[in-house]
């Protein structure tokens, strides 16, 4: 009791010298208002995720990439990309900042809910599990929250209405600390700064999923794609433990130069 009294006056302190704001029109009482939040549009068509180029429902890779991966004898890492919004658009680049940067947590709710709307608006296929990208153990420290794993939390309870899906937030593992992907601006260079950091947790994998990925439909977490490099890597490490299927969801797409 006393411990909810004192978040109260907290709370109440808190609201008073740093009120909240709407971050588009400046209106008190929410982070983004209903008049600001209907403005947002989700994006209606999605491309393959690794040439960026054809249409492809769900964001799936497309036949043409397909092909690639085949010629070569390797699997695609992942299925499809479903991207929810349009990065430089309707705010979203600062929408995303804030909550990272500026540790603005209270914007993942807001957040994921573009994310769901996305999910059922394309009807892409429920996963067996959902995965966030993982942070490194020295960045969350620093943050003091995963970003990705708030917004699969909120998946998780909303794209299957009455239906809970599991997230696995310690599945993957960040072996490397490395520089932030955002501030890498070269393709190449974003490649191979995430390559091999990912690694996996096998005590998790025998307590939550029957000791194997076998056979698994996976939906992978993160805030923002670029050149897909983390995805990609990701999606890799989780194929190459058996797992059938690996989707991915964005909340928007960074363009960059130099691809």
């Amino acid at each position: 009791m006393a411990i909810h009294y004192f978040k109260k006056i907290q709370n109440f302190i808190l609201d008073t010298l740093f009120p909240i704001r709407c971050l588009y029109c400046q209106k008190y009482g929410r982070w983004v208002c209903q008049e600001c939040a209907q403005k947002i549009a989700l994006l209606s068509i999605q491309l393959c995720p690794y040439c960026e180029k054809k249409i492809s429902p769900n964001g799936r890779i497309c036949p043409e990439c397909k092909n690639k991966f085949l010629e070569k004898n390797e699997p695609w890492p992942l299925d499809a990309l479903l991207v929810s919004a349009r990065y430089k658009k309707d705010g979203i680049s600062r929408l995303v900042y804030c909550f990272k940067y500026n540790f603005i947590r209270d914007l993942g709710e807001f957040l994921a809910k573009i994310l769901s709307e996305a999910f059922i608006l394309h009807n892409l296929s429920l996963p067996d599990v959902i995965i966030p990208i993982p942070l490194h153990s020295k960045r969350l420290r620093w943050r003091g929250f995963n970003q990705s794993e708030i917004l699969a939390d909120y998946l998780s309870q909303n794209i299957a209405p009455g239906f809970s899906i599991p997230v696995i937030s310690n599945l993957l593992i960040r072996k490397k600390y490395t520089r932030a992907q955002m501030k890498i601006k070269n393709y190449q260079e974003r490649q191979k700064n995430v390559r091999d950091i990912f690694g996996l947790n096998r005590n998790i994998i025998e307590t939550h999923c029957n000791a194997s990925l076998q056979g698994k439909t996976i939906l992978l977490v993160d805030d923002i794609c670029t050149t897909g490099a983390t995805l990609f890597e990701a999606g890799r490490v989780l194929k190459s433990a058996g797992a059938k299927k690996v989707f991915a969801i964005v909340i928007a797409r960074q363009e960059i130069g130099g691809k």
